[in-house]
């Protein structure tokens, strides 16, 4: 069952070593992710489940990461390695797991940040191209896996907001964040699965399945919404929402 979650945005500059100079612009963010784990750690999980995306077709990052799992930001020619949760899982990592995907370790960051250690930790990278219905059925699976379980879901909005933007400006980037935005904040699951795919294919938002996985773990249950942050400091929808 359900009990909480925590919606929070993966970019790496989220972590400061990543962003350098540039740290303090993403302050407030990182202040309201930190918001949105206490929320979680008040709800008592049996299990936390991170729910972050991975890019389109790339089948060896999909899948289940378990407690343990190990990654870094060396990609971003920063020596920093992360590892998910507080300790390591007795079930070994499948042999062909590789190290954490990127807004896992983000996540990873988060939790280490927040010094999580209210609840076993494991991840679920999925497919950002993941169809809505198929989204649902991982939620739905992931609120039976334990008692009380909670999700951080990890994922960015449009990354059309403006000429800068890695996707150039889209006109309809603004409506589209704004939507997912008041969806994040009432708990709002229709609103949430009824995102449309192909729109958020073309404005890059990597978001919608993980957004559409909680949606479907949050299936019956009368969750409180609460939006924390929201903006698009680098063309990029950003948000933080806290359910419980």
């Amino acid at each position: 069952m359900l009990v909480a979650a925590a919606v929070c945005p993966c970019p790496p500059l989220l972590v400061p070593e990543v962003a350098a100079g540039a740290a303090a612009e993403l302050d407030e963010a990182r202040t309201a992710c930190l918001d949105a784990l206490g929320v979680l750690a008040a709800s008592r999980p049996d299990r936390l489940v991170v729910v972050a995306p991975v890019a389109a077709g790339d089948d060896t990052a999909q899948g289940r990461y378990l407690e343990g799992a190990e990654g870094s930001f060396h990609g971003f020619g920063v020596d920093l390695p992360v590892r998910l949760g507080s300790g390591y899982s007795e079930e070994p990592q499948e042999a062909e797991r590789g190290p954490l995907p990127t807004p896992l370790a983000v996540a990873a960051w988060l939790l280490a940040r927040a010094d999580w250690a209210d609840a076993p930790v494991e991840g679920l990278a999925v497919d950002e191209s993941l169809d809505s219905a198929s989204c649902a059925a991982a939620g739905r699976e992931l609120a039976a896996a334990a008692g009380r379980v909670a999700l951080l879901v990890m994922g960015d909005g449009s990354a059309c907001r403006t000429l800068k933007a890695p996707g150039y400006l889209d006109e309809r980037a603004a409506g589209f964040d704004e939507g997912v935005a008041r969806a994040l904040g009432a708990a709002d699951t229709a609103a949430l699965l009824a995102l449309d795919e192909q729109l958020a294919h073309e404005l890059k938002a990597a978001g919608r399945a993980p957004w559409q996985v909680l949606a479907g773990a949050a299936e019956g249950r009368d969750l409180d919404g609460r939006l924390l942050y929201e903006d698009a400091p680098y063309g990029v929808g950003y948000f933080v929402a806290s359910w419980s």
